[in-house]
């Protein structure tokens, strides 16, 4: 898929991911908008794999380690067609395999537990590492939120994919400058995180990761090492009022700014 076509795809997310807060009465909806247009590039351009075939050993694999933006990675996997486009409507209702993070025992598409941060990025250490043992062919992408970045865990893997050269992987830092309760810049701010990155050894790429333009070529890129994407995002993005603003975490929308979300994000369809 080309650019345009991917950018309308993720605002049909977006504007789904925004029923779906609002009717299940929770989320994490400002984090939520800021990663869904690198997970539609993922899933609609970049990803191989296949929706039949969701245990494919040759498939690419991708984590979501900041994974209380469950919901997000739900209605990209119902779009690509791992589950159906309806169940959606069942977001943490009681039975719904769909809880607040995502399961890889229940969901198709899902590659590991993740919601206790810190978890995701040595987890996909670990799929590249068996990658580069056994020989195979698949790529693995990791998502881990700013915030995330100052678990001492993911600076063990960072050193670790470093060491063993693991050039089948990608981090995609979401940085969208704001964690839950505060700003970035004033809790413990590792940015900016090139530099950081690029002392442990792996190549480091920038981009607006609200552009499509500049999102698929930095995840189609192929180093000689492990790579890093810093993605400057806006957490809520698409939506005016939530854009940049720590309260949105995880805020759930009332009656009337449902209906402004709703305006913004249905205009641009």
């Amino acid at each position: 898929m080309q650019p345009n076509d991917l950018e309308r795809i993720a605002r049909q997310i977006r504007l789904r991911d925004l029923q779906a807060v609002v009717a299940a009465g929770a989320g994490h909806i400002g984090g939520e908008m800021s990663a869904i247009d690198i997970l539609t590039a993922l899933y609609f351009r970049v990803l191989r794999l296949d929706p039949q075939a969701p245990k494919d050993p040759n498939r690419d694999r991708f984590v979501l380690s900041k994974g209380h933006v469950a919901l997000a990675l739900y209605i990209t996997l119902a779009k690509r067609g791992f589950l159906p486009e309806e169940e959606i409507a069942t977001f943490l209702q009681p039975h719904s395999r769909l809880n607040g993070h995502p399961n890889c025992n229940k969901v198709p598409g899902v590659e590991t537990n993740t919601g206790p941060l810190g978890h995701g990025l040595p987890v996909a250490v670990g799929m590249a590492k068996a990658a580069q043992l056994t020989g195979a062919a698949y790529h693995t992408y990791v998502m881990t939120g700013d915030g995330e970045m100052q678990e001492g865990s993911n600076w063990e893997a960072i050193a670790s994919a470093a060491q063993f050269g693991l050039s089948n992987l990608t981090l995609i830092i979401d940085h969208n400058r704001f964690q839950q309760g505060a700003a970035l810049k004033d809790t413990n701010n590792l940015a900016p995180f090139r530099s950081k990155l690029e002392a442990f050894g792996w190549e480091v790429t920038e981009i607006d990761g609200n552009a499509m333009a500049e999102i698929v070529p930095a995840l189609e890129h192929r180093a000689a090492r492990p790579h890093c994407i810093v993605a400057h995002t806006n957490k809520g993005h698409g939506i005016s009022f939530m854009q940049d603003t720590v309260d949105w975490h995880h805020k759930v929308p009332n009656a009337e700014q449902f209906q402004i979300a709703l305006a913004e994000l249905s205009e641009t369809l």
